[in-house]
């Protein structure tokens, strides 16, 4: 029998999946729950991501070396990035299925420390970027169950001041509220957080159907 791995990266890559398919280009510039960043500034901070926690999940190599990761860049997003980022995705929910990645240290972003815990800090960083993504872009977002509830217990053994470049202080959520509020708040996400003006975005159902025409020079 196959050993039982801590958590499941498989739903949040998923749904972070589905909803790169109703990312329009005219929402690269819309602003997301993460202060000061746009949404093509959040892409490039996912692909960094999917190949850091990928390359811990294998024990290879850190390449923020001792210290902390690049500063995510609008700038830096590639022109191919609806066709990279999800195999990048794929390829961190497939690391992540080995009982190996979970065992003894990894490093990722210049930070050691049990790979359990780095685990679930990536299975964190999916959820919570893939709900500032639907926000950003107008789309429903529903986590899975047993990652946000793995999640809540693992954010409240934090500090409820936040950890400076990975947590915002917490959001006070009463505790009879649903699930996916309660970890947002932990993570220092204001559940209620919505785009400062109306924007008309497509759903990614009709721009499956329907993609934008392709813009001339």
């Amino acid at each position: 029998m196959a050993a039982r791995l801590p958590l499941d990266l498989d739903p949040p890559v998923r749904q972070l999946r589905a909803l790169l398919l109703g990312v329009d280009d005219r929402d690269l510039t819309a602003p997301t729950p993460c202060p000061g960043w746009s949404v093509a500034t959040l892409l490039d901070h996912l692909i960094s991501l999917a190949e850091a926690f990928t390359r811990a999940a294998r024990k290879g190599a850190d390449t923020a070396g001792g210290g902390a990761p690049p500063q995510p860049s609008a700038a830096h997003l590639p022109q191919h990035w609806r066709s990279r980022l999800p195999v990048l995705l794929e390829e961190l929910a497939t690391a992540w299925q080995e009982p190996a990645a979970w065992r003894g240290a990894a490093r990722a972003g210049g930070i050691t420390m049990p790979a359990r815990e780095l685990g679930a800090v990536a299975a964190n960083e999916l959820v919570m970027h893939g709900w500032d993504l639907a926000r950003a872009t107008g789309q429903d977002f529903a986590a899975d169950p047993r990652v946000l509830a793995t999640l809540i217990e693992f954010l409240s053994a934090g500090s409820p001041e936040g950890t400076p470049g990975f947590l915002g202080p917490r959001v006070p959520i009463d505790p009879e509220e649903e699930a996916l509020p309660r970890a947002l708040g932990l993570a220092g996400r204001d559940p209620a957080w919505r785009p400062p003006r109306i924007r008309d975005v497509p759903s990614a159902r009709l721009h499956r159907e329907h993609p934008p025409a392709a813009r001339s020079a």
